[in-house]
């Protein structure tokens, strides 16, 4: 169990709505929108906690289960108890929840929930899981198709370019090197461009889904997507997806 305290700033919300071009809502009245705390109270290691891909190996929830692996945000939920005001300090409590060995088809693959619970004026305020899949170095990605649907009228597309993934990267003090290191993603764990983060995606789904409403959301990411495919999102009636150029959905997600 780790915890993590600090006053809640307007900055890096603000930061967000630019980086996304969508509205920021009275952040001491109505809080962060869903999602959105994820720029708050992050782990900061030490360059040394760091391994060769960037990510942690060391000092945070969850820690790596073995050295060597590669990390995969798998997907996940959360749920809002209530506002979560900028302005006021909160604090963050995280712990692995478990951990389960597997054998798919790819290979051994390690599965980690890990649980974040954020608390403000000693009342929980969000209550979340993140589920992360470990796997060996070996290369497995590939081949995909070049983009050949356009989004509809009720589509969200949004311009995945190596600026807006690096500072997202920056947002959310995230040094994992296959969202803005060409040459490691494609050289070492042998993508064919940039990976789009797995909260930047859930993000848009929550994003194109705010208007109605809804304080849990559910969501997996079933696909990996990269820079040179699209990011395109929609939402229906609190049923929310994200695909790419081809039309191949690489996120769900549930909005209750």
């Amino acid at each position: 169990m780790t915890e993590r305290t600090e006053l809640l700033t307007p900055e890096p919300a603000h930061a967000l709505g630019a980086l996304l071009d969508v509205p920021v809502p009275d952040l001491e009245r109505d809080g962060l929108p869903l999602l959105w705390h994820w720029l708050y109270l992050l782990d900061r290691p030490a360059q040394a906690d760091l391994g060769p891909d960037g990510h942690p190996t060391r000092g945070v929830v969850p820690v790596p289960p073995a050295p060597g692996l590669h990390r995969m945000w798998a997907g996940g939920r959360v749920t809002v108890h209530g506002p979560l005001r900028v302005g006021e300090p909160a604090t963050r409590h995280s712990e692995t929840q478990s951990v389960e060995d597997k054998h798919g088809r790819t290979g051994p693959l390690t599965f980690v929930v890990a649980r974040h619970r954020i608390t403000q004026r000693g009342e929980l305020v969000v209550d979340e899981e993140q589920h992360l899949v470990y796997r060996d170095t070996t290369p497995r990605h590939g081949p995909y198709a070049t983009p050949s649907v356009p989004p509809t009228a009720d589509e969200w597309s949004i311009d995945v370019t190596p600026t807006l993934l690096f500072r997202f990267s920056a947002l959310t003090y995230n040094a994992h090197r296959i969202h803005y290191d060409r040459d490691y993603a494609r050289d070492v764990e042998g993508y064919p461009g940039l990976l789009v983060h797995g909260p930047l995606q859930a993000l848009a789904m929550a994003e194109a889904a705010r208007a109605g409403g809804g304080t849990r959301l559910e969501y997996r990411l079933v696909a990996p997507l990269f820079d040179h495919q699209g990011l395109i999102v929609k939402a229906d009636k609190g049923n929310t997806t994200v695909r790419d150029g081809t039309g191949r959905v690489t996120a769900t997600g549930t909005l209750r």
